[in-house]
């Protein structure tokens, strides 16, 4: 080898490990940003009421105050709150991600008489607002007797939805249809391929709508807000927004709170990024 090509390779491989040293310092330096507002939230969760605005501020509280963390999981009803949300938000996720499979199944799988037209119907709801229908949705539940209760928070739900359908219609086409027909030769019905077949294979997919379905509606203030009055039956969204008042706001309580309404996503995210990763990274791809 020539001492050009040598000393070529050799630039090479400066460039691109300054290339890599620089995307590292700026990677670290949005994370450090971007942690920021979470190190704040987690500083004036610990902080005495009347130390939240003295200047210049406290970044490490000089007293911790832990009693914040138990004030808003007994007296301010937070444990209720979440409580109450995952009542509200588990049956929707599961029925849900469930009924949107069935008819994700149905527009890439099976062939009948105007499919296609179906689905760009389908497709079609996603472009409505949601303003335009909060009124009509509203007297609806209205006359069924629904205010005041989690069931129109739950009920639709379960129904599944539009980008549930063409989320997971998306992944469904990358299985290769000779399953279905091997699957077919054995006995197997349609059913019997959705569940023994597809939502295995779909397992990716299936997490991921799961987690973004249930994240949805975890965080969901406007839906509790307009159909829920009872303090007992506040989700945590609004448990957390009564901490909020005309004259006064509790900030320690308020980002206490906070604090631990993101253990449980911060949780889901350790647990389940791996299939989360790859439901995103493999929808589209069709093979």
């Amino acid at each position: 080898m020539s001492a050009t090509s040598v000393a070529w390779n050799k630039n090479v491989k400066n460039i691109r490990l300054i290339q890599k040293i620089a995307a590292y310092v700026f990677l670290i330096i949005g994370g450090f940003i971007m942690a920021i507002p979470f190190f704040w939230m987690l500083s004036t969760s610990l902080k005495p009421e009347g130390a939240v605005f003295t200047m210049p501020p406290q970044w490490i509280p000089e007293k911790f105050v832990w009693e914040n963390y138990w004030t808003v999981l007994t007296e301010a009803n937070l444990l209720r709150g979440f409580m109450n949300t995952f009542a509200v938000i588990i049956p929707p996720t599961v029925i849900g991600v469930f009924t949107s499979s069935l008819a994700a199944f149905g527009f890439s799988k099976l062939k009948f008489p105007g499919r296609d037209k179906l689905f760009l119907v389908l497709l079609a709801t996603i472009m409505l607002p949601g303003v335009v229908t909060m009124v009509p949705t509203f007297i609806i539940f209205r006359d069924l007797g629904w205010l005041d209760t989690w069931m129109p928070l739950i009920i639709p739900g379960m129904f599944g939805t539009a980008m549930a359908i063409f989320f997971l219609r998306q992944f469904f086409m990358t299985i290769p249809d000779e399953l279905m027909e091997a699957a077919k030769i054995d006995g197997l019905g349609y059913f019997g391929i959705f569940i023994r077949i597809i939502l295995p294979l779909a397992k990716p997919a299936i997490v991921t709508q799961a987690i973004l379905w249930f994240l949805a509606g975890y965080n969901d203030f406007l839906g509790p807000l307009i159909y829920i009055n009872t303090p007992e039956k506040f989700t945590l969204q609004l448990v957390l927004a009564s901490f909020n008042g005309y004259y006064t706001s509790e900030w320690t309580l308020i980002m206490a709170g906070s604090v631990l309404a993101l253990i449980p996503t911060i949780l889901m995210f350790f647990f389940a990024q791996k299939q989360f990763i790859e439901g995103i990274t493999m929808t589209g791809i069709k093979g």
